[in-house]
């Protein structure tokens, strides 16, 4: 069944089944909590005259779009989604335009003619990226009391295994893989504080704040709140992955402490 939009352009609940599920796997991926990814595909649907029922997975979205006048006009799609690449600009600029969808009765046309518009848009330089998570792990090291050497060696050590990391993930190895060798590069860099002595007077903080960049804090906290939210079985798949990411980074750091004798 077709549906006459403002351009009076027939579209098929194919098509708007398709650009839906579509932007809730861009939420998904980009770090959006699962009440948000419903509420913002609730209100397009409802703009299109569609009600849409999700059920988000770690790895997959599976949605039904049924017309309201006539409930036997439905279509049920699945989509895999893409690994987490967090980024707040799409899911805060996505949010926006399913507003702006709803309020202003938007076109299939002029919503799919936006969203591309912000999936398009050029992310950060992975080297600026790299450079900011270097200092600001540096930071954290004076936080907890690290001396300027210290934070020294987490700025050099943070540069390195983010790097390492932003290589890897590029050749798509296994995520898991990938924070149990960052978390070991990181820390056995940082680590030069205890071979070599008298370089600074606070080693342990700073193996301890190397590896700070990589602790998932938003995985933690979508988990928290699918699991508040009602939505279970989300939540606790998003909280075993953040565990398995813990337990890869304290593996890497377990690794350093053997390699540097601290562990008896």
């Amino acid at each position: 069944m077709a549906i006459e939009l403002q351009e009076n352009e027939p579209v098929l609940i194919e098509q708007i089944a398709d650009l839906l599920i579509e932007i809730s796997c861009t939420l998904m991926t980009s770090g959006a909590h699962t009440m948000r990814i419903n509420q913002n595909i609730a209100r397009m649907a409802e703009t299109f005259g569609y009600t849409a029922e999700l059920s988000v997975f770690q790895l997959s979205i599976m949605m039904t779009l049924m017309h309201k006048e006539n409930p036997l006009d439905r279509i049920t799609l699945i989509r895999k989604t893409k690994p987490l690449l967090i980024n707040y600009s799409f899911v805060s600029e996505i949010s926006s335009l399913s507003w702006n969808c709803f309020d202003q009765r938007l076109s299939y046309a002029k919503v799919k003619e936006e969203y591309e518009k912000i999936i398009q848009q050029k992310r950060i330089s992975r080297w600026t990226v790299l450079i900011l998570v270097a200092f600001a792990n540096a930071a954290f090291c004076g936080l907890f009391h690290g001396d300027l050497a210290a934070m020294g060696l987490v700025f050099g050590a943070t540069l390195i295994g983010f790097y390492v990391r932003q290589v890897l993930i590029s050749y798509h190895w296994n995520h898991l893989f990938v924070f149990t060798v960052s978390a070991f590069i990181a820390s056995i860099s940082a680590g030069l504080g205890y071979a070599f002595e008298g370089i600074t007077t606070t080693p342990d903080i700073a193996v301890g704040a190397s590896v700070l960049y990589l602790v998932p804090g938003v995985p933690m906290i979508n988990s928290m709140l699918d699991i508040i939210q009602g939505h279970i079985l989300t939540g606790t798949a998003r909280l075993v992955n953040a565990i398995s990411l813990i337990v890869c980074i304290a593996m890497g750091m377990f690794l350093t402490m053997i390699i540097l004798g601290l562990v008896k």
